[in-house]
This record gives C-alpha cells, sequence and structure tokens, in this order.
C-alpha cells in the first residue's frame, strides 16, 4: 500500500500542529508572567531589588540542561529565556515605580 497524503496536505498537517504548539506556547508564556507579575509585587512591598542575578544564572544553567535532553540547541535555550529574564526584570522595575509612588501619595 502507497502513502496518499500529498506533500501539501503533510505541510498543512505539520503547520497546524506548529499553530497548536504556538498557542500552547502563548498560554504557557501569559501564566509565567502572571506568577512573576506575583513575584515582582511581592518584591516591591518588601523592598527587594527586581533582579536576583544567583536565580537568573541558575534558571540558565537548568534550562541549558533542560534543552540538551530535549535535543535542543541550548545557545537558542538562552537566548530565548535571556529574553524572558530581560522582560520580568522591566515589569519588576514597573511595578517597584508603581508601589513607590503608591507610597508616596
Amino acid at each position: 500500500m502507497t502513502d496518499q497524503t500529498s506533500p501539501a496536505d503533510t505541510l498543512q498537517d505539520l503547520r497546524r500542529s506548529i499553530d497548536n504548539i504556538d498557542a500552547a506556547l502563548v498560554a504557557i508564556l501569559a501564566e509565567r508572567f502572571r506568577c512573576t507579575k506575583a513575584v515582582g509585587a511581592l518584591k516591591a512591598r518588601y523592598g527587594m531589588p527586581p533582579a536576583d542575578p544567583a536565580r537568573e544564572s541558575r534558571q540558565i544553567a537548568r534550562l541549558r540542561t533542560l534543552a540538551e535532553e530535549a535535543h535542543l540547541d541550548p545557545d537558542f535555550a538562552e537566548k530565548f529565556l535571556n529574553f524572558i529574564i530581560h522582560e520580568v526584570i522591566r515589569h519588576h522595575e514597573a511595578i517597584a515605580r508603581q508601589s513607590s509612588d503608591s507610597a508616596n501619595t
């Protein structure tokens, strides 16, 4: 028996899978940012710095290991996490500013 699926159909199926994975990634990132927003609020409330370089280094090392185990380029994984970390720090700084402004009024 021969495979009757055309390359165009196979491509369409693969792209549907990619679209579903992209939707899942967005949902997971949204959940992650909900958690980091709570972390930022806690840090602001207790005067903790927005960034935690030691934690960030541990997370990068951990993600690189996970990437290697998943056969994903660890350099790509590190770049991706660094982007997320910078966004989280930016959000934490904004939360700290808002908290400070509220305390001063």
